[in-house]
Parts: C-alpha cells; structure tokens; sequence
C-alpha cells in the first residue's frame, strides 16, 4: 500500500503541528513549512521526526505530495500558497483533513467556547484516560498529564478543542463546523477575533451550525447561566442539554477551599465526591464540570471522573510556575481577553488570600503584580481596550507592553491601582527588575512569546540574586 505524503504550510501552529503528529501516527510521510517554528511545537516536531522548512522555498511540490494541508493563517500572496495553486496541487483544510481521515468513525467529543477551550478539552482527555480508554485528542496546548497537544490514541473517543476561528482562506466557516461530535461542550461565548467577525451575532450563527451537527443521541453541556449561549440554542436544538453552574443545574458545587483548590461535585443535587487539585478559580471549577459531565455522556462513571481530576496537572501556559527567586514567584498564563484576565487574577488574588490566612504571609510583601501584552489579532485591533483597565482590579500594580505598531494606547489615569505602560520589551524587564521585592506574585499574561520576557526576568532575578 503507498504511503500517503503530505505536506502541512503553517506547521508551526499547536492546531496544524497537531494535525502533522496524527497524519504521522497514521504512518503517512510527513513534512511541513512555516516562516518560524519555536517550542513546544518545534520540539513536538523533532520528537515526532518530522522535517521543517521555510516557508519561503516551494521546492516541497518536487516531492510530489498527495496533498497540502494548508493553515488558516496562510493567506493568497504567500509564495508556498500560490506555488500550490499555480501548480494544481491537490490541498485542503486542516479541519477537513481531520475530519476526513480521523473524525468520521470516531465519537468525537469537542469542546467549544471564548474561554477555557484547551483547559476542558485537556480535562476531558486525562478523565478518559485515566479510565482505560486512551483517546485520541488535538489540543490548542500541552496537557500536562500528557505532555503532547495531539494524540492518535484508541477508537472509538476522540476529544477536540473546537476553535470558531475560520478554516482556511478558502474556507471562511469556523473550524467546528467540520468536527461533528456526539457530544459538545460550550463553555461559554463572547464577542472575539474581531478580524474575522463583526459582531456577536456573527459568532452565534456559527456555533449554531456547530449544533445542527450533534446527533439527537448525542448530548450538548452548556452553562446554565450564559444568555448568549442560551441564544444559540434557542435558534434550535435536536439534542438533548446538561447544564452546569454554581446551583439550579444538572451538574453543580459548592468550594470547600475559596480560591477553588478543592471543591464538592452534585449531580441533580446529589453528591458525587471531592476534588483536591493544583488549579484555582471559579472558572476551572466550572470547566471540570463541564469535562465531567462529557466524561460520564462517553461512559465514564462519575466517581471515576472526580477522581481523576484530583491527579489533573493542568496545561502548559495556564498559570504555569515559571520560578521563584527570593521570594518572588512567577506564572505564566495564556489569558489575552479580558474576561480571561479577570477570572485568572481573580483566583491568583484568592490564592494569595489564602495562603496569607495559614500564616505565610509574612514576607515583605503580599503583592499580586499583573503584566500583561495583548497580543491576540482582537486586542492588537484595540476592539477591548476600553474594558482592559477594569479587569485588572485585582492586581496591585499593573505592567503592560503595548506595540506602537497597533496605533494605540492606554492612559495610566484610567487604573485604580500602580501602572506602568511601555512599548519596549526591555524597557518592562528593567522596570520589574528594580520594582520586584520579596512576596511578590507575578502572573505574566500573553498569548504569544512575550518576547521571551518570562525566562529573561526569571533568569535576571537568579543573576542578581548570586544563585
């Protein structure tokens, strides 16, 4: 039997790098090509033993692939983009090769929503494995428990982070529409990615187009206290729905620790057991329900799934700890909307609290000290500025790096709390240098590099502290 060849432009992205791990599980020959490529995906990619080229050199059409699989980041005017037009090269989405080729025999459990996609979704895979299945699962960040974004595994379950961001330049449907789960989470819903949508509305149909695919044996878990959810499935449903939420829900909790470190888990008011685990905030309870309830739809037992999530190790970038030198801890995390801001800072804030009641805080400070880059296509668009300053009231002080290139700004008077703004990487390194004390937590928020500032500071800190 010929192995199948492909070639995937845009492999750099944790999506498309996923997509070339699986393609190689399969045993198909795998190469790819991005304009850069940098860790965890590099890594992902060595181990895997797939090749990486530039972008720039067309030269893989010499290899003759059966087909391309081109990212959504890839535009027309990109020279491998219109090497593979000019030369009739069969290619596809990253979406409809998944779909095609892994999707269709599998009950898909995807996971969609604003917020807490790639947190659920990394959920949902440990509970199946910890219960025997080994799923297979394409996920936007590296689940701990795993320490890979994209998993081949076991028919028949397959868990996929289900993002509404287009699919490809030639085909503007979201990502989701493809996946076709028997069970769907949706977390949540948001106006975002205001360089493709012009409003709310606009993202609602599309998670409306995700629900005209779920089965009626399926099953659909939303919040139960969500109107814009709420307005999606009022547009229609042929499947039956579980909530989750605080009280009055299918699946609900009461905290036994405020910061969110341990809580109580009901099913139709009934208890089902504890969780004691590493992650804090309402919003991690909210989404273990939601991992819960999907786990128990595939036929996981409930007290299974509890018990799972007190072995949950997180995922890479969600207030991962980064280090700590004298004193001063650092975190790094993917928050890059507002409401992810609030809800991150708001379980940090609870932490601290937390930790200051059992007597450890007796250091110089007790300090939470947010800095942030808003690097996502929405925010470098300046859609959310307005609403970033209020979102950072738990914090202390407030450091932000704002690109002169995105052609605005924000005023420091419009902050409750210390503030400092800049638009030079190490400008901001030199500023946490010399404001930094013992006591300290640092929470560093970005969905990109951030211009490597995490490990600088920390490796800066470690300098001045002599270690």
């Amino acid at each position: 039997m010929k192995v199948k060849k492909i070639h995937i432009l845009g492999i750099a992205g944790t999506f498309m790098g996923g997509i070339a791990q699986l393609a190689k599980a399969m045993g198909c020959e795998v190469t790819g090509s991005d304009k850069a490529i940098y860790p965890p995906m590099s890594t992902q990619l060595e181990q895997a033993g797939i090749a990486v080229s530039n972008e720039a050199d067309p030269s893989f059409l010499k290899t003759e692939p059966d087909v391309v699989v081109i990212g959504n980041a890839k535009s027309r005017g990109d020279v491998a983009v219109e090497a593979t037009l000019n030369t009739l090269q069969k290619y596809t989405s990253g979406p409809q090769w998944l779909a095609e080729n892994i999707l269709h025999d599998r009950w898909v459990i995807a996971v969609a929503g604003t917020h807490g996609k790639t947190t659920t979704a990394s959920m949902v895979a440990w509970i199946l494995e910890f219960a025997g299945l080994k799923p297979g699962f394409l996920i936007g960040g590296v689940p701990s428990n795993f320490g890979v974004s994209a998993r081949l595994g076991n028919a028949p379950f397959f868990v996929v982070e289900a993002d509404e961001y287009d699919t490809a330049f030639f085909d503007k449907r979201s990502k989701f529409v493809h996946y076709h789960p028997r069970t769907l989470v949706i977390n949540n819903l948001e106006f975002d990615h205001a360089d493709i949508f012009d409003n709310l509305a606009a993202i609602q149909t599309q998670f409306h187009h995700c629900v005209r695919t779920v089965p009626g044996n399926g099953l659909i878990i939303t919040p139960n206290d969500e109107p814009n959810v709420d307005k999606v499935i009022e547009k229609g449903c042929w499947t039956p729905i579980e909530t989750q939420g605080e009280q009055h829900a299918d699946w609900s909790y009461k905290r036994i620790q405020s910061d969110g470190s341990a809580f109580r888990v009901y099913y139709k008011n009934t208890f089902i057991g504890d969780v004691y685990w590493s992650m804090t905030g309402r919003h991690n309870i909210r989404n273990a329900l939601s991992a819960i309830a999907a786990a128990q739809n595939a036929g996981v037992m409930v007290s299974c799934a509890v018990e799972a999530l007190n072995h949950f190790k997180g995922v890479a970038r969600r207030m991962s700890l980064v280090g700590e030198v004298n004193g001063i801890t650092l975190y790094d995390d993917f928050a890059h909307h507002p409401t992810a801001i609030q809800t991150t800072l708001q379980g940090a804030k609870q932490q601290l609290m937390i930790h200051k009641q059992q007597g450890g805080g007796n250091l110089k400070s007790n300090r939470l000290i947010a800095v942030f880059e808003p690097r996502s296509n929405t925010m470098r668009m300046g859609i959310h500025k307005d609403a970033l300053p209020a979102t950072f009231k738990e914090a202390d002080a407030v450091y932000a790096f704002i690109d002169s290139a995105w052609n605005w700004s924000l005023s420091t008077r419009l902050f409750t709390q210390p503030v400092c703004i800049t638009t030079c990487y190490e400008h901001l390194l030199q500023t946490l240098l010399h404001d930094l004390k013992a006591g300290d937590t640092v929470v560093m928020m970005s969905n990109g590099s951030f211009g490597g500032l995490h490990q600088k500071l920390l490796n800066s800190l470690r300098t001045r502290s002599g270690e």
